[in-house]
């Protein structure tokens, strides 16, 4: 009788001891199917937030609900098997107080099944996140362009451009770290700040507009095959999918509008009387 090898999905520890090591591979998913498929290359598949912009064409973020987050977490659960799966906690899920921060991972983390969680900010977060790790929510932070602050930030510009604005990013990454997060999101900071980030803290970061200075890299699915159509400049576009989709839609309609839907070859055959 043969026997299979269990599939073991990989944990926040798992990622942690990849410091310094192999690059660590993250991309988004909101659904099962991308989820099966990104699971069989990715370390890290992250239910961001994103989601309000890519699949429900919101301006920001900031509009998405700790609901929305959950039903999508649940689907990318149900589509991958060995992928660390990160769930964003959602503007004002977390920021009212670190009881707060808790009951909304306890609620993610529960009805998910996911590994961990991921929320933005530095300094100010670094208490929440201490308060979290002590009771057994993993956590990834998330600091430099931090998208839930754009009604503050005014447009989603990259950080840490001039070097005078480094140390309040340095000083978010080494709280978070000290906090006893597993890894940090950097985002949209200029690649000697990134390297030098990388250099100053125990754990790994993954870059996001960041350069490969990084431990690891993440980007928003949609983005990379071309299915946004308006991206960062530090996106590239591993795919070109939305222009074929529209083909493909299109040659459906027209053969649904001259009665050549479907072809022969698409018909069930009758039965043969016997």
């Amino acid at each position: 009788m043969s026997v299979q090898n269990e599939i073991r999905r990989l944990t926040a520890p798992d990622i942690f001891a990849r410091k310094g090591g192999e690059p660590i591979v993250m991309l988004t998913s909101y659904h099962a199917h991308t989820a099966q498929l990104a699971d069989k290359y990715c370390d890290v598949i992250l239910v961001g937030d994103s989601l309000g912009m890519v699949m429900h064409g919101l301006e920001s973020t900031v509009p998405v609900t700790l609901d929305m987050m959950i039903l999508q977490g649940h689907a990318v659960m149900r589509g991958s098997k060995r992928a660390l799966v990160v769930v964003d906690m959602p503007f004002g899920s977390y920021e009212a107080s670190k009881e707060q921060a808790f009951a909304s991972a306890v609620r993610v983390l529960k009805e998910t099944g996911c590994g961990a969680i991921k929320l933005e900010g530095g300094k100010r977060m670094a208490e929440t996140i201490a308060f979290l790790v002590e009771r057994g929510v993993p956590v990834m932070a998330h600091v430099g362009l931090t998208p839930q602050a754009i009604n503050v930030l005014g447009s989603f510009r990259a950080q840490g451009r001039d070097e005078g604005d480094w140390a309040r990013i340095e000083e978010d990454t080494l709280a978070v770290a000290q906090a006893g997060a597993f890894s940090v999101v950097i985002e949209a900071v200029a690649e000697p700040l990134a390297r030098k980030l990388t250099a100053q803290v125990a754990i790994p970061t993954i870059g996001i507009g960041a350069s490969p200075a990084c431990d690891g890299q993440v980007l928003v699915m949609e983005d990379m095959l071309g299915l946004s159509p308006r991206v960062p400049k530090f996106v590239k576009r591993y795919g070109d999918l939305g222009p074929s989709i529209e083909k493909a839609m299109a040659d459906y309609a027209r053969e649904v509008r001259d009665r050549s839907f479907p072809g022969p070859e698409h018909t069930y055959p009758m039965r043969k009387k016997t």
